[in-house]
């Protein structure tokens, strides 16, 4: 398999610019070899791509695009925090958060158009452990949230 940044190229993905922090926190924090990247939306050049609730205004196939927006802007802070993608090990931990309507169950299918893009870009080292959760609102009115562990080579 080609290296991460190669794949991206290859599948036709461009990363956004990394997005300026929106409060009191930083878009990553490194300890050891862990980067730590702090919760991303579904944003594009400062526009929110996707907003609303799935079950309401987005589909879960709608929302999976707007997980995968996320995991890009994810990619571009960890791109950001480390010169290169190459630098990544393996994808460790997802939390994908899902704005949904109440009783909405399928959460998992939303997040997987997060999950589907690390592995696309990272092959088996994009395979990671996740939680998928469905929440009555997020920023901005975002369809999903992302939040990722990546454990970084030197």
């Amino acid at each position: 398999m080609a290296n991460p940044e190669s794949r991206l190229a290859e599948l036709g993905l461009t990363l956004p610019q990394p997005p300026a922090a929106a409060g009191s926190y930083v878009p990553t924090v490194r300890t050891g070899n862990l980067l730590y990247c702090a919760g991303t939306l579904p944003v594009v050049d400062g526009r929110l791509t996707h907003a609303g609730a799935v079950g309401r205004e987005q589909t879960v196939e709608s929302g999976a695009k707007a997980a995968e927006a996320c995991a890009l802007t994810t990619l571009a802070n960890v791109r950001a925090a480390l010169g290169s993608l190459d630098r990544v090990a393996r994808v460790v931990f997802v939390s994908g958060f899902v704005n949904a309507v109440d009783g909405f169950t399928d959460s998992p299918a939303v997040i997987n158009g997060a999950s589907d893009l690390f592995v696309k870009v990272f092959g088996e080292a994009g395979r990671h452990a996740r939680a998928a959760v469905a929440v009555n609102g997020l920023p901005r009115g975002a369809t999903a949230e992302i939040q990722a562990v990546i454990e970084v080579r030197d």
